[in-house]
């Protein structure tokens, strides 16, 4: 494991966000859900696809609190501009659990 100092870990700026719109992405290489986030204020909307079908329906994901990089460059995914990086955990099958708060907290909170 490769340590990083504390200065690294503060360079990626890790918010909460909630689902405003979610939907297929059937054109991705495997399967996805294209998802817009609400930031609050300071952030804004971004938009993000991830592989997260195993657990989730777009309806499912709307409402629902997330953790996201949002300092990362924009990546084209397919068609799609993904503009930060939802964070989830393996199940035990390998697919993709999201992490969230465990209760409502103020939309843009930057995770310590």
């Amino acid at each position: 494991m490769n340590e990083i100092s504390f200065d690294d870990f503060l360079k990626v700026d890790i918010r909460v966000g909630e689902v405003i719109r979610a939907e297929p992405y059937p054109e991705a290489r495997k399967p996805a859900i294209k998802m817009w986030i609400d930031f609050g204020d300071e952030i804004g909307e971004r938009k993000t696809s991830a592989q997260v079908t195993a657990h989730y329906t777009p309806e499912s994901l709307v409402g629902r609190q997330v953790l996201a990089v949002v300092n990362f460059p924009p990546r084209q995914i397919g068609r799609f501009m993904s503009e930060v990086l939802v964070l989830g955990l393996p199940d035990e099958n390998g697919e993709i659990v999201l992490i969230g708060p465990d209760g409502k907290v103020p939309l843009g909170g930057r995770m310590h």
